[in-house]
């Protein structure tokens, strides 16, 4: 099953690592994959679909991400990141990314608090 897709705006990756069930590493290989993919295709947002978790805590792959990108934002080799929860227009890490990329406003998680997605921009 494909676990990328790229939105019809052409600016905008989508990459769901829950499917399958893969582990934390694997999810992670798989994420490196899609940032290069979507900076390759000239993408300026990747939207990461990794789940909650089961336990009700968030999982070991939203936290994976997490760390990940903090990494990531630090080598400078991805501009900015937000959390689902995060994502609104409240949040300066949400307006950078909604400033670059202005139709992700219209994304059905925009202002919703989702913990189970993370927005990246390259």
């Amino acid at each position: 099953m494909n676990r990328v897709t790229l939105r019809s705006s052409k600016r905008i990756y989508l990459i769901n690592l829950e499917l399958g069930m893969p582990t934390a590493d694997s999810a992670l290989k798989q994420l490196s994959q899609a940032l290069r993919t979507a900076k390759a295709g000239r993408c300026v947002v990747v939207k990461v679909i990794h789940g909650y978790g089961s336990s009700g805590k968030g999982g070991s792959i939203r936290s994976a991400v997490a760390r990940e990108l903090t990494a990531r934002k630090q080598a400078g080799t991805i501009r900015e990141w937000v959390r689902g929860e995060d994502f609104s227009p409240f949040d300066p890490a949400s307006r950078r990314i909604i400033d670059a990329c202005p139709e992700l406003s219209e994304d059905r998680d925009f202002t919703r608090a989702n913990h189970g997605i993370t927005i990246i921009l390259l």
